[in-house]
């Protein structure tokens, strides 16, 4: 716990900011960026989410309590930022973030990014059909192999309402990959 709070004081430091930055950038930018693109689903969204949220991360640094850790502090900066891309989005569409997220999983197969076969397309499109929090939690969980209290932290929810979103999500998606 030292070690983090020397680099967050390193990161805040005027001289020693941009190679301090630049570390964190090197071990955070891929897992930020597949948090990012697990919700957002397409990757030139999913790259302006990421550096958005690394300039909110910079321009914030200085206000960082410590009351988690930095990890968990940058991916609930990078949920809320996909959140509120896909919700602007739908916005600028006049439809729902369901509607976009439907859409955006039909243009997966032509993704030349997407690395998935049809068993990962269709999880993807049982996955839309889940409410907002269950899908977060069960990408956290499942493709981000998160644990509960890193999650709890990150959504501020606790961990046995956590485990309960991810069970019905679970069911959801089983009930779904059966009869599709």
């Amino acid at each position: 716990m030292q070690e983090e709070k020397d680099f967050i004081k390193e990161l805040i430091n005027p001289k020693t900011q941009n190679v301090a930055f630049q570390k964190l950038l090197r071990e955070y930018q891929k897992p930020l960026y597949n948090l990012i693109r697990n919700i957002v689903l397409d990757h030139d969204d999913a790259n302006d989410v990421l550096q958005n949220t690394f300039i909110k991360v910079f321009q914030n640094l200085k206000n960082f309590k410590g009351d988690s850790k930095l990890f968990s502090w940058m991916y609930r900066i990078a949920t809320n930022e996909a959140i509120t891309f896909i919700n602007n989005k739908a916005k600028r569409n006049k439809t729902t973030s369901a509607e976009i997220q439907s859409k955006l999983v039909e243009n997966l197969q032509s993704d030349v990014y997407f690395e998935g076969d049809a068993i990962q397309l269709k999880l993807q499109k049982a996955l839309v059909l889940l409410p907002e929090k269950q899908q977060l939690v069960f990408k956290m969980k499942y493709f981000e192999e998160l644990k509960y209290e890193q999650i709890s932290e990150i959504l501020g929810t606790s961990v046995g309402a956590l485990k309960a979103s991810y069970f019905h999500a679970v069911k959801k998606i089983e009930e779904y990959l059966n009869n599709n």
